[in-house]
């Protein structure tokens, strides 16, 4: 399994967080590593733009392109997740996600940002990626997020209002909390994400 080095994001504590639910993990931006990786997982902090600018720099936009095309897994974190959407919009400037999803990640409409801790998801029926988790409180840094991932079981969360808090469609997966900040709940998920890769 590769977590995805493009410049951002908590590489270290997702290493370890996939790490000890027993995942093989290498950390790389290698693109032959990325395109021959059971599973890769693209963490995310900070701007969408920044994140967006390192996915393309590293040629990382195409290498995770060619996987999803090919039916292979790929799990975003955070700012991981939003770039899979069409569109970000942060402060009045407008930048081109990967398009995997339909829709704009934009500031949340909420009286307190960034939403920073431990809140509630709302996993739909069946949702293989929360199967078997007694928690439903998750660890969230944010204040982007997406309203709607047309074609993809959603899990839901609240903070002023209702956002996209994970994802599952198909070979795509993605949260928008962290799950490797989510103690055991997290581990969790990520275990069950991991298990499915075999």
């Amino acid at each position: 399994m590769v977590v995805l080095d493009y410049g951002s994001g908590n590489l270290r504590s997702a290493e370890r967080a996939l790490d000890r639910v027993g995942a093989d993990v290498t950390v790389t931006a290698d693109q032959d590593a990325v395109a021959a990786a059971d599973g890769l997982v693209v963490p995310g902090v900070g701007a969408f733009a920044a994140c967006m600018d390192g996915i393309e720099r590293t040629g990382s936009d195409r290498a995770i392109r060619s996987r999803l095309d090919a039916g292979r897994p790929v799990f975003g974190i955070c700012v991981g997740l939003q770039i899979l959407f069409g569109l970000g919009v942060e402060h009045g400037a407008r930048r081109p996600g990967l398009g995997v999803f339909d829709g704009t990640v934009r500031q949340l409409l909420a009286p307190i940002l960034p939403h920073m801790g431990w809140n509630t998801v709302e996993p739909p029926v069946g949702s293989a990626l929360f199967a078997g988790v007694e928690s439903e409180r998750f660890y969230f840094v944010h204040s982007f997020a997406a309203l709607e991932a047309l074609g993809a079981q959603v899990t839901w969360s609240t903070h002023g209002e209702r956002f996209v808090a994970a994802v599952e469609a198909g070979p795509v997966t993605g949260t928008q909390f962290h799950p490797e900040k989510s103690a055991d709940a997290g581990a969790g998920v990520l275990a069950n994400w991991v298990g499915s890769l075999s």
